[in-house]
């Protein structure tokens, strides 16, 4: 399996680990949406709790050049921890959340 299938691969598998039932209502779903043609890849909850509307990103992940941006993290997990011990080394790792600038301090990639 080449890299970029393997990089798919972990990312649908993490979410899918992640989408875990809403605890407040039977009405909100946890969705995954997956975008393999622009490899862009979330976990979201959408519905309603009572006359709530909830609708949130929970994680976002893209593929870009080669190397898995976590654009945002909604969890208590430690993502980039999770992607290096399926395999992903650090260096294709890349903080998307964090600034250019910081992401150098972090041991993983810049861009």
């Amino acid at each position: 399996m080449d890299k970029l299938q393997q990089y798919r691969q972990i990312i649908r598998q993490i979410l899918t680990e992640e989408a875990h039932p809403y605890s407040h209502s039977n009405d909100v779903e946890a969705e995954i949406i997956c975008d393999t043609e622009r490899d862009r890849y979330q976990l979201v909850y959408i519905g309603w709790e009572e006359h709530k509307r909830i609708f949130g990103v929970v994680l976002h992940f893209d593929i870009k050049d080669g190397k898995i941006w976590i654009q945002y993290n909604g969890t208590e997990t430690a993502i980039a921890k999770v992607l290096t011990d399926k395999g992903v080394p650090p260096s294709d790792i890349v903080l998307g959340f964090h600034s250019p600038f910081k992401r150098q301090f972090s041991g993983y990639a810049i861009a």
